[in-house]
């Protein structure tokens, strides 16, 4: 249970700063406390943990037009960040994160604009029918953190221009993300201010949680520490994916998001697994990952591999989406079998069932 809140308003723009700040938050937040953490970031593009961002945007374009691109530790999709975009980030023991009653301090915060909004899709806010705000999470040890964007007055040509895949087809197959109308609160509050929201989300945090936060201050913390974070998450090693010569490839659009299995086979042996996608739950595709890692090329290794991953499983969404994704490698791996002229046991005779 919170006992006490903090806040702190970030002192610079650069996106790999700020999120390892944010991190640095995190490891090091005391018991039962909740930290109200606002800063805005120069422009950026901003992808989830196990998202591919040269299939996802045009990377090269931004990046040549003086744009950065950083790899979040949450899941989640794509979001582009100018100075006009307010971001917030919620940090909070694990067993006290509720979405529902963050995102109540974002809706509070922006009701005192007379904006009326509502809960849409994944986890974003809307406000007639356009969105204005997208969030994702991530979980490490005790804590967790809650992070999401306001759109306040963002370059909304920017956004469309960059953020469009790289591969237009994926729209045309219908197997990539839906195009959301966005807008900007500005559009909805003239009289809407950067400070003036900073402000509102202040009181809203007090509120729900019922604790004056105590404000924090940069120099309260490690700068070494910090130093190093920011470091990591600009090395290119993090940044980008690494390329392996892929044998197979499959990919599908589920309810809880857009998934792409990739695999190299040699020897009868999966080398290495590669998984990319927009889901929330990052941390549950790299377990998959390890799971494939090794594992023989068969139908019955990769169902034995996920069946003993999901058995850890006691989140019945977690293991929706396990079962997904393990149905989903096992029924490719079975047309390939077909196309090739041959049944599954044939490509399952005289090969090891085990490392």
């Amino acid at each position: 249970m919170i006992q006490r809140t903090a806040c702190l308003l970030a002192r610079c723009d650069d996106p790999y700063h700020n999120l390892a700040v944010e991190k640095h938050l995190m490891d090091t937040l005391p018991e039962s406390t909740a930290i109200l953490y606002l800063w805005q970031n120069q422009r950026v593009i901003s992808f989830g943990r196990n998202q591919n961002p040269w299939r996802e945007c045009r990377v090269d374009d931004f990046l040549r037009s003086g744009g950065r691109l950083v790899r979040r530790l949450s899941g989640g999709g794509l979001m582009y960040h100018d100075l006009g975009v307010l971001n917030f980030s919620f940090i909070l023991p694990k067993s006290d994160l509720d979405v529902r009653k963050q995102l109540s301090v974002v809706l509070m915060a922006v009701g005192a604009f007379g904006i009326r909004a509502e809960l849409s899709g994944r986890n974003n806010l809307q406000s007639a029918g356009c969105k204005f705000n997208e969030n994702a999470f991530y979980k490490a040890g005790h804590s967790a953190y809650h992070h999401g964007t306001l759109l306040w007055n963002v370059d909304m040509d920017d956004m469309e221009r960059y953020l469009a895949p790289s591969d237009e087809e994926t729209f045309s197959q219908g197997t990539g993300p839906e195009r959301v109308r966005m807008i900007n609160l500005r559009n909805v509050c003239k009289d809407m201010t950067l400070a003036g929201i900073r402000e509102s989300l202040y009181n809203a945090f007090t509120y729900v949680y019922g604790f004056e936060p105590i404000m924090l201050d940069e120099s309260m913390l490690d700068s070494y520490t910090i130093a190093r974070l920011t470091e990591g998450l600009k090395s290119e090693d993090w940044l980008y994916p690494a390329t392996h010569p892929y044998t197979f490839a499959v990919e599908e659009r589920f309810p809880w998001g857009t998934v792409t299995v990739k695999l190299l086979q040699e020897g009868g042996f999966i080398r290495q697994a590669k998984i990319f996608t927009d889901a929330m739950e990052a941390g549950l595709f790299i377990r998959l990952e390890q799971a494939l890692n090794g594992a023989p090329y068969l139908i019955s290794a990769v169902n034995s591999r996920f069946t003993q991953k999901m058995e850890m499983l006691m989140d019945h969404t977690l293991l929706q989406m396990s079962q997904d994704v393990c149905a989903l490698i096992c029924g490719k791996m079975r047309a390939m079998d077909r196309a090739n002229g041959q049944s599954v046991k044939d490509t399952e005779k005289g090969l090891p069932n085990e490392i």
